[in-house]
């Protein structure tokens, strides 16, 4: 039998607000999809790594940015910018930052369950 799942990301199950940090979650059809929205200023080691105390993030993200842009550098050295209209792999082991005065506002299909929880 089939069934259709709709949730809003205008009223999440669940909401983590690390310094500079909103994570908003729902869960839709055993699978959790998140609302990221980190601000100007955001940057992974000092935002979150207090939160998870890890000395890089061990998140695996899969997303697409809807605004603005960050920096990601691996702990390998490689490094990248995602910006607004691009879907990302970002493999465990990175630090990341957001560029410019924009806040990056990006949807998460991997990590969104599990980001920013101690």
């Amino acid at each position: 039998m089939a069934s259709i799942d709709v949730k809003s990301l205008s009223t999440p199950e669940e909401t983590r607000t690390p310094e500079k940090t909103k994570v908003e979650v729902v869960n839709v059809g055993g699978t959790e999809v998140g609302r990221f929205t980190l601000q100007p200023g955001w940057r992974w080691s000092e935002c979150i790594k207090p939160v998870v105390k890890t000395e890089s993030c061990q998140a695996e993200h899969l997303g697409y940015v809807l605004s603005g842009s960050m920096h990601v550098v691996q702990q390998d050295g490689t490094q990248a910018d995602v910006r607004a209209g691009e879907a990302y792999r970002i493999a465990p082991g990175h630090d990341a930052w957001v560029l410019g005065n924009e806040p990056c506002v990006a949807l998460e299909f991997k990590s969104a369950g599990s980001y920013a929880k101690g």
